[in-house]
């Protein structure tokens, strides 16, 4: 039996504009928890607040604990029949929805034994729906051939990424609405997830269909195709420790997510209690949900005019820049969400430019070692994310205890803030973003020496091996 080779073509329209949908699916399902899982555990399963709190910080540190296996999952294990990576996004994601559903479920009235079987529900949800994720991601390094085509993979991934998050923040809530009329009250949230994650399923299966054809497939007779693709654990660890610049990457991206999820979570404590203003919340929502899709969009144009790495570094100078002006113009409702538009804007640009500069790290390690990690060094994205969902909780909890907020702050709210307090509550909103944004610009530009002219030579060369075996 011969090699299934991947069909030396371009991307085909589908790619260029559709490859996306998935994470548009993803980002439907997974925002059922993001915006409504605290919500469930305290008013609709009734849980004590200590309780859903421990629920909630214990599978979140499982979760950020587990966040580099999948990787070595895919990378160290045997390939599947439809390729290494695209097999990932029908394998296991139809498993997803039911276990996802039943994290929203409360099985037992003790307690106790209610919380261990919501923290294996979470736990277990997230292992399999993240062997998907890293599967999904990597495609755009094993898609993509040249920089620019995994410029406009991620671009166009970015954009139905903030689609999904724009459709569910005005969608989410009534939909689980309509179904509580169906299933009950108690229930809507886990009908939804339920019914979200087909939704994430079929998204999904149009990634497995659109990518046919763009993956070398291994068998039992292609042996240096699976010596190359399969890693062992060495391998995966000298991979990236060999490679500082992966490393600043990493660390660089974890400004990217605190401004995702340190800035919404922090929010509501500016627009609502700081500056009495629930309406400017709303626009909030709206602006800087479109500021994301749109700079997600236009980076794949600046990618190709500038490369990949340089249009995430303006991207950071802008969310630091914009950012630190919030901090300073915090006391003008006006000014601030036209700034945070367009830390968004720039937010969105960055969404979209790190798969590609992750990409180029496969590249660089598929030249230095001869082996290709895209599964491996793709999957370490997950890294700054969990940790970034980790730290949200940290910084937004030290500077609520450092202002007093259960006491000093919260007689206040609905009244007119003092001024020491709203810039306060700007503070992780705005300023510890902007100093995380300004060290990322750092590492990247010290740090990351990736060039696309690089990527091109080192692909040259890689081109050139492959076909002298």
């Amino acid at each position: 039996m011969e090699t299934k080779k991947a069909k030396p073509q371009g991307l085909s329209n589908a790619l260029k504009y559709l490859f996306g949908v998935g994470d548009a699916g993803f980002v439907l399902m997974s925002n059922v928890e993001t915006f409504y899982f605290m919500n469930f555990l305290t008013n609709l399963a009734n849980f004590s607040a200590p309780v859903a709190a421990s629920i909630n910080s214990v599978f979140s540190i499982i979760d950020a604990v587990l966040s580099w296996i999948y990787g070595a999952i895919i990378n160290g294990t045997k390939a599947m029949k439809w390729g290494r990576y695209r097999s990932w996004l029908v394998v296991t994601p139809w498993i997803v929805p039911f276990i996802f559903a039943c994290q929203f479920i409360r099985f037992s009235q003790n307690e106790g034994l209610a919380a261990v079987l919501i923290v294996i529900a979470a736990v277990v949800s997230h292992i399999i729906w993240n062997l998907g994720y890293v599967a999904n991601s990597a495609l755009v390094a094993v898609v993509g051939k040249t920089p620019d085509e995994k410029a406009t993979l991620a671009s166009s991934r970015a954009t139905w990424n903030n689609i999904g998050s724009l459709a569910f923040s005005y969608l989410g809530l009534p939909f689980a609405t309509l179904l509580a009329g169906v299933v009950g009250e108690q229930n809507k949230f886990a009908a939804c997830a339920f019914i979200l994650g087909i939704v994430m399923v079929l998204t999904y299966f149009a990634h497995f269909k659109m990518t046919d054809g763009y993956e070398d497939i291994e068998t039992d007779n292609t042996k240096a195709l699976t010596k190359k693709n399969k890693m062992k654990f060495g391998e995966m660890l000298k991979a990236l420790f060999t490679n500082p610049q992966l490393i600043c990457l990493i660390i660089a991206d974890l400004a990217k997510w605190s401004v995702n999820f340190v800035v919404k979570a922090s929010a509501v404590y500016y627009f609502v209690q700081a500056m009495n203003s629930p309406g400017s919340q709303t626009t909030y929502v709206l602006t800087t949900a479109l500021g994301a899709m749109i700079g997600a969009y236009v980076s794949r144009y600046l990618a190709q005019k500038l490369s990949s790495r340089t249009t995430m570094i303006i991207s950071y100078c802008g969310m630091a820049v914009t950012l630190f002006l919030i901090y300073l113009l915090y006391s003008s409702i006006g000014a601030v969400l036209v700034l945070i538009t367009l830390a968004f804007f720039c937010y969105g640009m960055a969404l979209a430019s790190a798969p590609a500069l992750y990409a180029d790290a496969v590249v660089y390690s598929t030249w230095k070692d001869g082996k290709d990690a895209s599964g491996w060094v793709m999957g370490l994205q997950n890294v700054p994310l969990k940790a970034a969902i980790f730290l949200r909780g940290v910084i937004i909890g030290a500077v609520l205890v450092s202002i007093n907020y259960d006491t000093d702050v919260k007689p206040l709210i609905g009244q007119a803030m003092p001024a020491n307090i709203q810039q306060a509550l700007t503070i992780p909103f705005a300023l510890v973003p902007a100093i995380f944004c300004a060290v990322g610009v750092i590492l990247l530009i010290f740090g990351f020496r990736i060039t696309r002219e690089k990527v091109e030579q080192y692909q040259k060369e890689i081109d050139a091996r492959g076909a002298a075996e």
